[in-house]
């Protein structure tokens, strides 16, 4: 998926909204059972400026530390919402854009997953390197959702039961699964994955 990661800033809640109120797709969240913290994180762009997808945050501020200890305290979910898209030419006409599926989703979250990661033996030097390698291990695990590290389980998607494919990792866990238009990816720590439950976000300002 050729798209760009574009940080939305936080000084007002409107600007903070701004990328994802731009999609033409529903956004997902957990459903009101989750009743913590909830905030907007970032959009994905395509190259003629149309949103792909985005995350949003529930739980605690996940952290990007060395210290283990640290990370094992975190409570937190975040969820990946994807554009489902076939196969199309940008809309500024220079290429083809990919076409999204569920291993889309799968993707966007195992990367998110590693970029809240960081191993107490990896110091700054040695990061990116171990970034670029787990990064593309995400990849291919994505690609084959039937594999080996890849689980089932039915969870509930605007209160209908729909399968998911799941795995858990060392660092935490990723699902990936599809709902109405949009496929949905989530990864997380401290958190059961089992025990969670997806909705259509209403009002965004819930997130700002």
């Amino acid at each position: 998926m050729e798209t760009t990661s574009r940080v939305e800033g936080v000084p007002t809640a409107r600007r903070t909204a701004e990328g994802y109120l731009a999609a033409p797709f529903a956004w997902y969240g957990l459903d009101e059972a989750f009743t913590g913290p909830r905030w907007l994180m970032q959009v994905g762009t395509a190259a003629d400026g149309s949103v792909q997808h985005g995350s949003t945050g529930h739980g605690d501020t996940p952290s990007i530390k060395s210290d283990a200890s640290a990370t094992e305290k975190e409570r937190f979910a975040v969820v990946v919402t994807v554009a489902a898209s076939p196969v199309r030419r940008s809309g500024d006409g220079t290429g083809v854009l990919d076409a999204t599926t569920v291993s889309s989703a799968a993707w966007l979250a195992g990367s998110g997953l590693l970029v809240h990661t960081w191993p107490a033996s990896l110091d700054h030097a040695t990061r990116d390197n171990w970034l670029d390698q787990q990064t593309e291990t995400a990849f291919e695990l994505a690609d084959d959702l039937e594999g080996p590290p890849w689980s089932t389980l039915s969870l509930p998607v605007d209160g209908e039961p729909m399968p998911f494919h799941y795995r858990e990792t060392e660092f935490g866990w990723v699902l990936a699964g599809s709902a109405a238009g949009v496929h949905i990816g989530a990864y997380g720590r401290g958190m059961s994955a089992y025990g969670l439950g997806f909705s259509q976000i209403k009002d965004l300002d819930a997130y700002a």
